[in-house]
């Protein structure tokens, strides 16, 4: 199992990239009661014309067990724009795995963005394990929050 850049421009890890990460967010919204949310209205062409980078968590036989997107939307700012893995593939250590990788490919940035559903449980304990704090909640929907991450980096 290895971790890799995913090209989008290639349309079989798209298509896997794209049905990897309706699984993973249907269950999220599942979780979070919100059917909206954006990664789920993605098409395969809206995906493809995100702009984001892709790491993908690739077992031996070349199955996206999981996935993270970064983007740089500030100067000297990280957002980790998604983070994905498949249900079947839950507690083995990707989404760390995943984590791990973008601060070692990010390491010198003087802030990490993270957002996830306020009650996504597993994903809200899996950025302070990295030292992400809550730092803005916002209903998006009624019921339904949205909590945003920051995490800063020692090297200011």
């Amino acid at each position: 199992m290895r971790i890799q850049s995913l090209s989008l421009s290639d349309l079989e890890t798209l298509g896997q990239l794209w049905r990897l990460q309706h699984v993973a967010y249907w269950l999220e919204a599942e979780i979070i009661g919100f059917q909206d949310i954006p990664p789920l209205l993605d098409t395969m062409e809206t995906l493809q014309n995100c702009g984001e980078t892709f790491y993908g968590y690739v077992d031996e036989d070349g199955e996206l067990m999981g996935a993270v997107a970064v983007a740089e939307e500030e100067t000297n700012t990280l957002t980790i724009t998604r983070m994905m893995v498949h249900p079947d593939h839950f507690r083995k250590g990707i989404a760390v795995a995943l984590m791990t990788h973008v601060f070692e490919q990010y390491p010198d940035l003087p802030r990490y963005i993270v957002s996830t559903g306020t009650l996504n449980q597993p994903a809200v304990n899996l950025y302070t394990k990295f030292g992400f704090k809550p730092v803005e909640v916002v209903q998006i929907a009624p019921g339904v929050e949205l909590t945003t991450f920051h995490k800063d980096s020692l090297h200011k």
